[in-house]
């Protein structure tokens, strides 16, 4: 799948977000986790590849069936400020 250079750019972005799940980039996206995982270790460096993989493994708001019910949102309220 050939991505937009502003695709991909967004989908780094929401994979770096604690609280957006993989899934929400699959259904805007089409990309299941394990395409996320290797477009983030194509286009990251490789230590910032590792710190990704280690935040975000086990995280549970990473996957909606580990959720809590409470968490209704993929981002905080405060994320997108005027500046």
């Amino acid at each position: 799948m050939e991505l937009a250079e502003e695709d991909e750019s967004r989908i780094i972005e929401m994979a770096w977000e604690d609280r957006t799940p993989f899934e929400a980039i699959e259904s805007q996206f089409g990309l299941k986790e394990s395409e996320v995982i290797r477009l983030m270790r194509c286009r990251l460096k490789r230590r910032s590849f590792e710190l990704w993989r280690s935040r975000v493994s086990g995280r549970s708001t990473k996957h909606r069936k580990l959720r809590s019910p409470k968490v209704g949102r993929g981002y905080c309220p405060t994320q997108y400020k005027h500046r």
